[in-house]
């Protein structure tokens, strides 16, 4: 049995690779983030690759793909630092195809598959409430009232799915009335955050429910592990690049035994957790009852590891790794959006001792 990825699958993660290489590398977005606050990244050109719509099905205008295939995408737009509105367009998407009905379905989703339209999701509450089980935010005759944070930033015409009591969905469809949007000065400024308070903005509930909520929560903590998991692969690869061209006593830092033995530790720890999140990718597509548990282990187990390789890597940059002008400090950050956003490390092994019955 072949346990590795098709050849159509490194095909498509090769060419998104080579999109973001040459249309936003690390220095470039560096740039933008000294003189703009907007960070759009190469969605037009993704748009037209067709990776919005990747796990649309073909009759919707999406390509039909699976959720490893989503997340996939996510791996490189880790690596990359890939700027814009990915994460909460794949969220968005996710919930309307899960949750909604086949009108809501065919109403919305062939634009959010072309790119045409972004969405985004309203998750959290003050107060760190992640879980659905915990919103408050309600929905009276169509109409939203509440408060959601760490909202990634929705498009001035895009589509927001926010989490509802007790544990459902609705979708907004037009957030220029009965919304009120705060910016949020997040960590990560490649995927900028908003608060947004709703006073009566005009919403439609998804059928899906609760069920729907917990399967959105499920598919996204796959996508920030993946995401982690580049951005971790990704700054190890920067750091033994910049050792190998350091040299102290007229050798190079990567000859030293206790940088090699440090380096090799680091690959050791995140190697592994590949299989876990393409595990789980599967499982929430073709083994439902074992998802849900293995998605909060990955969640968890690769939110944590990124975070240690990324403290570790700029450790070994010195003080050049806390510097703005080293691209170091994207993937650091960006690995803690990841472990925070959907609910942190803690959060998910609960979750997933819950669900194991332990």
């Amino acid at each position: 049995m072949y346990f590795g990825l098709t050849d159509e699958q490194l095909m498509m993660q090769d060419t998104v690779r080579s999109v973001l290489e040459s249309e936003c590398p690390p220095l470039t977005i560096l740039e933008q983030l000294k003189t703009t606050a907007e960070m759009v990244g190469p969605w037009s050109t993704l748009s037209e690759m067709g990776v919005p719509g990747l796990i649309a099905s073909e009759d919707l205008g999406g390509a039909g793909f699976e959720l490893l295939d989503a997340a996939l995408v996510a791996e490189v737009g880790g690596e990359g630092a890939l700027p814009g509105p990915l994460l909460g367009h794949q969220l968005a998407m996710l919930a309307i195809i899960g949750g909604g009905s086949d009108e809501q379905k065919e109403r919305w989703v062939p634009s959010l598959a072309s790119g045409e339209r972004v969405g985004t999701i309203a998750w959290a509450e003050p107060g760190d409430r992640w879980d659905p089980n915990s919103w408050t935010v309600r929905i009276e005759n169509d109409r939203l009232h509440g408060k959601k944070v760490h909202v990634p930033a929705p498009a001035p015409s895009g589509l927001v799915v926010a989490g509802t009591a007790p544990g459902g969905l609705a979708v907004i469809d037009d957030a220029s009335t009965g919304v009120e949007f705060r910016d949020f000065d997040g960590i990560d400024r490649t995927r900028p955050l908003v608060e947004m308070r709703f006073d009566g903005a005009v919403a439609e509930v998804l059928p899906g429910g609760p069920d729907a909520a917990n399967r959105l929560r499920d598919a996204g903590c796959v996508l920030l592990a993946a995401d982690a998991f580049g951005c971790a692969s990704r700054i190890m690869r920067e750091t033994i690049d910049y050792l190998s061209e350091r040299e102290q006593f007229g050798t190079r830092l990567t000859q030293f035994q206790g940088i090699k033995h440090e380096l090799a530790d680091m690959a050791v720890e995140l190697e592994p957790t590949r299989a876990l999140w393409w595990y789980a990718a599967h499982a929430l597509d073709h083994i439902p009852d074992e998802g849900p548990r293995v998605a909060a282990i990955a969640k968890a187990a690769i939110g944590d590891r990124a975070m240690r390789i990324a403290r570790a890597c700029v450790d070994l940059h010195g003080a050049i790794g806390y510097a703005w002008e080293t691209p170091i400090h994207l993937w650091y950050k960006r690995i803690m959006f990841d472990r925070a956003f959907l609910g942190g490390s803690g959060y998910h092994r609960d979750r997933a001792a819950e669900l194991a019955a332990w």
